[in-house]
């Protein structure tokens, strides 16, 4: 049974998630690490681990943090997304500046 994230996944987000699979595979191998070892270091299947490698959309995300961390290469989910290099989330938020600010005048005390 396919699952309804493959049927609506565009192409460049597949070939994105087939890349990061690859490089996956091909730093596991520079390590000189099996794919059995690499399974249960991330506490998945082997299937489960050569499906990361596959860039499989299926799979969980946290498999795919867990298999970037075992490898050495920290925590890169952790900024993907930063607010600080959010260039559309910037411009966004300059647009909705308001043109003029304007001061309330406080209650006069009595």
């Amino acid at each position: 049974m396919r699952s309804s994230v493959t049927d609506v996944l565009p192409q460049s987000v597949r070939r994105s998630l087939v890349k990061l699979g690859t490089d996956i595979s091909t730093a596991r191998r520079k390590r000189q690490t099996t794919t059995r070892m690499m399974a249960e270091r991330l506490g998945v299947s082997r299937s489960t681990y050569l499906r990361v490698e596959k860039g499989d959309p299926t799979v969980s995300m946290g498999a795919y943090a867990m298999a970037l961390f075992v490898l050495g290469f920290g925590d890169p989910l952790g900024d993907l997304v930063d607010a600080r290099r959010d260039q559309q989330g910037l411009l966004l938020d300059e647009q909705r500046l308001p043109r003029r600010v304007r001061v309330k005048s406080e209650p006069t005390a009595l």
